[in-house]
């Protein structure tokens, strides 16, 4: 599984379709250069939970996890770069994602298969979350990303009531923590590095 929380395949209609106020204020819409506006960027892999206990255990796993988001409104796809702390060792992989807009989902090939995800956007621009086999009571789950690394009580209930009206429990919840991440200096390294190429493109020109 890799721990790739930004993608895994699900389905935003039980969301829709319960009571809880909670659920109405999550939408899946189709997604426009907008959103990928939006989402543009780098973001940190805030909590998860999954109902299965082994891919839960799995989720558990990242201590520390942030990924940049390149999108390209021409062909529909999204460079995606992430760099996940785990067992204390810093794992960067970059893959491209493909954009189904009427959809509003994501997908990228992993473990031999094409993987689907709705994008989950609510009010607060600065957050949004993945839902992941909503439809598969085994191995439904959640996972929240924000801008930043730390969020507040606010955004974090967000996650939290999403988690309740999916039927989960707080405390299947996975948090990851900023001060165990040891990938800023391999980052910093990919930033200097695209910055020469790029400064010897402009020379070229």
């Amino acid at each position: 599984m890799a721990l790739s929380w930004a993608l895994a395949a699900l389905s935003l209609l039980p969301l829709l379709d319960a009571q809880s106020p909670a659920c109405a204020n999550l939408t899946a819409a189709p997604i426009t250069n907008a959103t990928l506006d939006q989402i543009s960027g780098k973001w940190f892999c805030i909590a998860a939970a999954f109902h299965n206990p082994d891919i839960n255990q799995l989720a558990g796993m990242l201590q520390a996890g942030f990924f940049y988001l390149e999108p390209n409104h021409t062909d529909d796809t999204i460079l995606l770069r992430e760099y996940q702390t785990i067992g204390n060792h810093c794992i960067h992989n970059s893959t491209c994602l493909k954009v189904q807009r009427e959809n509003g989902t994501l997908s990228k090939h992993e473990s031999g298969k094409e993987e689907f995800a709705d994008l989950l956007l609510t009010k607060d621009p600065r957050i949004f979350m993945l839902g992941h086999s909503l439809r598969d009571e085994q191995n439904k789950g959640l996972s929240f990303y924000a801008d930043k690394a730390e969020v507040t009580e606010e955004q974090m209930r967000v996650f939290h009531e999403a988690i309740t009206c999916l039927g989960m429990q707080t405390s299947e919840i996975n948090y990851t923590d900023a001060k165990k991440d040891l990938c800023g200096p391999l980052e910093k390294q990919h930033k200097e590095e695209r910055q020469k190429e790029k400064e010897g493109h402009t020379a070229l020109d």
